[in-house]
This record gives structure tokens, sequence and C-alpha cells, in this order.
């Protein structure tokens, strides 16, 4: 047993300082990035936020919604083979849609069918474990860049530097970054496991990108400027579950309580999930995640458009012309939490 000694931080223990700007209006922020990979030959031109691959997220519906706004979409895995494929052929060859997948035979062989089906029309590929720190987990990834050496991958949870440059040298091209920090996940309360998310972030991108490689702030996020922290901390694409839930898009469950509309919204790995999609809760685990109720909140293009203006506004308080130039240009500040924050309400 040993304890680490340096503070870490989390999203609402810091604000990000204003600097002298010339800039007059948010208009004048691009708030696109354009990436090359480390692997794949592909280059990528974008808003690097993405819609989580959760099953009440990243629909097709959602997609079809952000995809003409320049944000991407992490589809759920569990869509039937003709549904993606049809999918698929239908996108525009600039689109960012990322098929998610797990590590078994199952989720393997899947993949080869769509992807075969599909063809070049699959460009970009998210591989999706809870824990990113296992041998299988990294044995998969090469024989996945092995087999397709075309497609961007994107591959995680992790939450540390040196785990990061691993992937990077196994076969990712984007890291993705975060364990426990969701709205719906509680495996911080469940395994006593996790990693206070900005700090996460500024470490892992100096790792990432001292090899070449991107990474994907993943959880956390609960306004815009959490956002604009992100990415101020160095993350090259920001993913959202809650932030995104409760839209006409979500093709989430509506139920009335109290005479309002509510949207169920349920962690991947909660009871909910399990129960849906593998029979239940194995008798060897415990459910790390959980369900709420969240206000229905109409089409998802408002918060889109809230989300996109919250980070141009944070751009013009630092001067920042393009999105690129944030994480050059902030500095955080620590503050002081609330009592009952630190030590619990007496």
């Amino acid at each position: 047993m040993r304890i680490e000694e340096e503070l870490k931080l989390d999203f609402k223990d810091v604000l990000i300082r204003p600097k002298r700007s010339t800039l007059t209006s948010r208009s004048e922020v691009d708030i696109a990035r354009e990436f090359a990979f480390r692997h794949a030959a592909r280059k990528y031109h974008g808003i690097p936020i993405v819609a989580a691959n959760m099953d009440t997220v990243g629909t097709f519906e959602m997609a079809r919604a952000l995809l003409p706004q320049g944000l991407a979409v992490a589809l759920h895995k569990h869509y039937d083979d003709p549904d993606l494929t049809a999918f698929f052929n239908a996108l525009p060859a600039t689109a960012t849609v990322f098929y998610s997948m797990g590590i078994t035979r199952a989720d393997y062989d899947k993949f080869r069918r769509v992807k075969d089906a599909a063809g070049d029309a699959i460009a970009y590929v998210c591989v999706d474990v809870a824990n990113g720190y296992t041998k299988s987990f990294v044995d998969f990834l090469h024989k996945l860049r092995d087999v397709y050496p075309q497609v961007v991958i994107m591959a995680g949870n992790v939450v540390t530097g040196e785990m990061t440059e691993e992937l990077i040298l196994d076969g990712a091209d984007i890291v993705k970054v975060g364990i426990g920090p969701g709205s719906v996940c509680t495996t911080r309360k469940m395994a006593g496991v996790g990693y206070p998310q900005l700090s996460a972030i500024i470490e892992c991108a100096d790792a990432a990108h001292g090899l070449g490689g991107l990474i994907c702030a993943d959880g956390g996020c609960a306004a815009p400027g959490d956002i604009a922290k992100a990415f101020g901390g160095g993350a090259d694409f920001v993913m959202l579950g809650g932030m995104l839930a409760g839209h006409d898009e979500c093709m989430g469950e509506i139920v009335e309580r109290d005479g309002a509309r509510k949207v169920r919204f349920y962690g991947m790995s909660s009871r909910t999930a399990m129960e849906r999609y593998a029979g239940g809760v194995a008798e060897y685990r415990a459910a790390e995640g959980k369900e709420v109720l969240l206000d229905y909140r109409g089409a998802v293009d408002n918060t889109v458009q809230e989300i996109l203006g919250g980070v141009r506004s944070a751009c013009t308080y630092v001067g920042a012309r393009k999105l690129k130039e944030l994480s050059k240009r902030t500095t955080f500040i620590r503050v002081a939490r609330q009592l009952n924050e630190v030590f619990g309400a007496s």
C-alpha cells in the first residue's frame, strides 16, 4: 500500500482565469479542430464533441441531429447487424460516427460482419471497456489494429499517463479518459476506484501528445463550462452522456411524474442495462451504474447551441480565436470548496 500526496483536481475545483483579448464577439471563435492520427491514415475535421455510446444517447437519431452541426456520435453497441450496415452505408464520407464494441469474441465477430458489409463507411471504432488496464484489453487492441490498420481506434477507459502511452503504442489513435466521473456511474462508490477527472485529462493529454496521440475526456461534464475546462486541460475530444440525455433523439422511455414528463437515463453498467442486454447482473459482480429520471428536454438542437455557445464564450474570455488555442491560453485557478461539500452537511 502507498499513498500519493500530490493534489488531484476535478472540474469543480477550478475556474479559468480571464485574460486580455482582441476578440469582440463569440462569432469570431472557430471551435472546429483538425487532427491527423498516429496510426490511421485519415484526417479529421469537425467540432470534437462526441455523443456517448450509451443506448439512450448514442442513437441513429442523435447522429442524424448532430452530424449536420459538425459534432460526432459513438453509437451504442446493441443495434443489430442489418441496421448498422444500412446506417453506415448511408453516411456522408465526412461524417464522424464511431462503431462501438467490447472485447469479447462475439463483439469481434459482429464487427467483422458489419465491417465486411459496410466497408470503408466504418472509419472510426470505439473499443469500450470499464477497465482499460487489463491484458485482455491490450491484446484485443493489438489484434484489431493488426487486422484493420486503416481505421481510427478510440480505446479506453484509463486515467493515468503511463497506460495512455501504452495504449497509443499498442494501436490506439485516441485514448478515452475517465473512470467513475459520469453522472450515472457508481464505480467510485462501489469499487472505490477512480481519479479526479481534470487531473486525469491533464496528465493523460500530456502523455498522449508526446507520442502523437490524442485523448477523449469521457464523463464528468455537467455544464458547458466543464467542457471548456476539459479542452483547457488538453482534451482533444470530449464525450458527453448526461448533457445530451433526455432529448427526443435519445429514444429513452418517457414517463409521467407529478404531472411532468421525465425520461429514463441509466449507466451501461447499471442493473437496468444488464437486465436489458445480459439477462441480469451476473452473480460474481455488482452493478456499477444507476438509473435516474431526467426532465424531458425536447429536441437536442437547443442544448447543442448552449454547449457550443458556452465553449465559444470561454474562448473569448482568454483570447483564444480557435479552440486549439484554448489549452495554451488556459490558466486554472484553484477555488475553495464549501465546507459542507468537503465534510458533509452537519
